[in-house]
């Protein structure tokens, strides 16, 4: 099967499995008692309905229109499909929502209209009003676009967007603002050549002239050719723009030009063509999922070129998540009644100024740099950054506002800020990080289980994402049959079967090698050879020795057997006396940290604040603050008990190794995770005023058992076991994990794998000694 057929299946999957589709509507109040249902409905809700019926305004402070946006489309113009129809449409819809929710808590209704009339699908809209607090018009063919979204503006008292349109014009404005910057022209100068004319290069050249950009200076090309005032069908929105004198061709049109913008179709520029620019070019090739030039055509005739593509693999994409959610969540939270030129002008400023700020830690390491820069190769913020909302929506919060389009304004700006920088938590911005980080420098990882169907599937996302080069440990044919099965592609792995003859020197080799690191713990020299036919010794073997880069064990053993190899094999970290387990879990409030839930069973106070210290240590390369509570059934002091003062001691211990550390305990867990009662109760407690994010237990019975209610009772992710201590990465999965756990893992483990080469790369002594070994 190819790859294109297995994608497919993997994304028709994807959308079908379980609940078909990709969103549904939860509850936010209890509707659990029959006092719950009768105020719920029948007979309580009758007293908001009446207070919005003499107070409209109230419906805002009764109901959820105020975070409520409608993404609305007729199917006309769907991504690069074409006219495909409203039910066509409808994943892309859903798909638009899930993004309102994860990067602004926005709520979405998808809505397909099966109307394509300009006139009807309006008077549609618009009777939609009571519902929403904002109109997102999508995928709509132009020029019908155009009237649609220009006469909902005009009779709609909430904010409307076409976000073909103004997504792209937004984000490319801030781009093309700090473009100039760097190569010292002048918008109102400047000579663009622009391929497209449709709904989202209109909305570009429109608002370029807003920043000062003069309509003479523009020369635009559609299918039919360049645009000049002789042409019949040029309309009035196209006709400022319309300057060739002659029937120019692009090539022509580009030569001395300063700033090419595509919004067309895939490799329609060349390299000469860039190469007869002016000096200091900007090119702006966003076609999708093809540019008008590639990035690596591009830079290598021009060095002196500013590139940005649509593509989230070269620097400088150009992607519309960076404005929508941030609009909107502005505009919904000043009641807006429009989204006028001055909060897009907003939206453009603080994303061009967002650039230039010096870039968070999680943003580099997300990215696997250094330091990210203002520079060439970074112009516009990176979807990843957290920034973006708070900076964002409150940049156009408050140009509604001084603009005179909001029913609500806000009266106290900085606590606004606090809201929108807490409003998301960071549970879906801790995953998304480890992704793109993965991504930025994939790894070799080795998957122990390699004849199972879970590890295949996951195995297979992880090479088409491009996180790590899956080595595969099993029999050949076995793999090969239970791939071709379940239609999994396994081209591009790695099969290594540790028994096979192919094999046999390196058994030989790690046998040789294991029997001297454990001659004196009880192992003979054929039992060394003989553990080399096992998977999970093997495998570590081939971390140790740099064969591959991390490895992941475990589905299918009992975890003190997966463990031990790891152990015996890898070896903990210098100065770490044990390891410990941890699992990552996503909650409302943002990622929790459980530990230790998998390893030592009744630790010692020594051995407890060791674990506090390799959870801290863990918990910052997640690029967050530890915010630690030691558990126990206990609160500070409240009982003499030798577990209570087993905790207490620890905590005294970890204080003295790390001071600046934040953690308390001993502490009951509804304290901890309570702010509020931690305050009231305990107001000495060092975590008074901070959000708990990582939760301590002081025996792993406690720690497991929370954990697996917790993931059952509780409709949360985990991410787990991360075992901690280890000198190299090799985690063990837990018994029954999910392809999604297990891809979620294979990224922790590449990006364990990046910190470590890049420490060992750092460390002259370690780098020799290892070359030595190998030697």
């Amino acid at each position: 099967m190819a790859k294109t057929d297995l994608r497919k299946e993997l994304a028709l999957n994807y959308h079908a499995k379980g609940r078909p589709g990709k969103i549904e509507v939860v509850p936010t109040k209890k509707a659990k008692t029959q006092r719950d249902l009768s105020l719920a409905y029948s007979p309580g809700v009758a007293a908001p309905c009446l207070e919005i019926a003499k107070h409209p305004e109230a419906v805002y402070k009764y109901t959820a229109k105020g975070n409520l946006v409608a993404v609305i489309s007729n199917g006309t113009a769907v991504l690069g499909l074409g006219n495909i129809g409203p039910e066509a449409g409808k994943p892309v819809m859903e798909g638009k929502g899930v993004l309102f929710k994860i990067f602004a808590d926005i709520d979405v209704f998808d809505i397909e209209i099966n109307e394509k009339d300009p006139k009807k699908f309006v008077e549609i809209v618009k009777a939609l009003e009571p519902t929403f607090g904002g109109i997102n018009l999508e995928d709509i063919k132009a020029p019908e676009c155009f009237y649609i979204e220009q006469e909902l503006v005009k009779q709609m008292n909430i904010p409307v967007m076409h976000d073909d349109q103004h997504g792209t014009a937004i984000i490319s404005a801030a781009a093309l603002l700090n473009a100039l910057e760097i190569q010292k022209k002048k918008i109102e100068k400047v000579r663009f050549v622009v391929s497209g004319a449709g709904a989202a290069a209109m909305a570009c050249v429109r608002l370029y002239q807003e920043l000062g950009a003069r309509p003479a200076n523009f020369l635009l090309f559609d299918k039919d050719g360049v645009l000049h005032k002789n042409r019949a069908d040029i309309d009035d929105m196209h006709r400022p723009f319309a300057n060739a004198t002659t029937a120019i061709t692009l090539a022509e049109a580009m030569k001395g030009a300063d700033v090419f913008l595509g919004l067309s179709a895939g490799n329609i520029v060349s390299g000469a063509m860039v190469k007869s620019m002016a000096k200091n070019p900007i090119v702006f090739a966003m076609a999708n999922p093809d540019p008008e030039i590639s990035w690596d055509e591009a830079t290598k005739v021009r060095k002196d070129i500013i590139m940005a593509t649509g593509r989230s693999d070269y620097p400088n994409q150009v992607n519309n998540v960076l404005g929508f959610p941030y609009i909107f969540r502005g505009a919904l939270d000043v009641r807006a009644k429009v989204i006028n030129t001055e909060m897009k002008l907003a939206a453009v400023k603080a994303l061009a100024s967002l650039a230039k700020m010096p870039v968070p830690d999680a943003v580099n390491k997300a990215y696997n740099q250094d330091v990210i820069a203002f520079g060439p190769d970074y112009i516009i913020p990176k979807p990843f950054d957290p920034r973006l909302l708070p900076e964002v929506a409150l940049a156009v919060a408050k140009a509604a506002v001084e603009s005179g389009v909001a029913h609500h304004p806000i009266e106290d700006w900085d606590q606004y800020a606090l809201m929108l920088e807490r409003r998301l938590g960071l549970g879906n911005h801790v995953l998304r990080t480890i992704g793109a980080q993965a991504r930025q420098n994939p790894k070799r990882i080795v998957f122990a289980e390699g004849e199972n169907v879970k590890i295949l599937k996951a195995a297979q996302i992880v090479l088409d994402e491009g996180i790590g080069f899956p080595l595969l440990i099993g029999d050949n044919e076995e793999i090969t049959k239970i791939a071709a099965e379940n239609s999994i592609d396994i081209s591009g792995m790695t099969v290594i079967n540790p028994r096979s003859e192919a094999m046999e020197e390196k058994r030989k080799e790690y046998g040789a090698l294991f029997f001297d690191m454990r001659a004196r713990k009880g192992y003979t020299r054929d039992e060394a050879f003989k553990l080399m036919n096992e998977r999970n010794h093997f495998g570590c073997m081939m971390v140790e020795q740099g064969d591959a880069d991390c490895m992941l064990a475990g589905l299918t053993k009992k975890y003190d057997e997966a463990i031990r190899p790891a152990l015996q094999i890898i070896g903990t970290e210098p100065g770490v006396n044990r390891v410990a387990g941890m699992y990552l879990v996503m909650t409302k409030k943002g990622p929790l940290f459980l530990a230790d839930t998998t390893v030592n069973f009744n630790p010692s106070a020594e051995e407890l604040a060791e674990i506090v210290l390799l959870t801290a240590r863990e918990v910052k390369a997640f690029n967050l603050v530890p915010k630690i509570a030691m558990l126990s059934y206990a609160n500070f002091g409240s009982s003499n008990s030798p577990e209570a003062k087993l905790v207490s001691k620890a905590r005294a211990l970890v204080k003295e190794k790390m001071p600046d550390l934040i953690v308390d305990g001993e502490m009951q867990a509804n304290i901890a995770l309570n702010n509020g009662l931690l305050k009231e109760m305990y107001p000495f407690s060092e975590l008074s005023g901070h959000e708990v994010n990582t939760l301590i237990f002081p025996n792993l019975a406690s720690g497991n058992i929370a954990y697996n209610i917790l993931l059952e009772i509780g409709s949360t992710d985990a991410v787990g076991p991360i075992l901690m201590g280890l000198k190299k990465p090799v985690h063990l999965l837990q018994l029954g994990s999910t392809v999604s756990s297990i891809v979620n893992m294979a990224m922790i483990a590449v990006t364990e794998a990046q910190v470590k080469s890049q420490q060992k790369d750092n460390n002259p002594k370690e780098g020799k000694r290892l070359l030595k070994k190998r030697q």
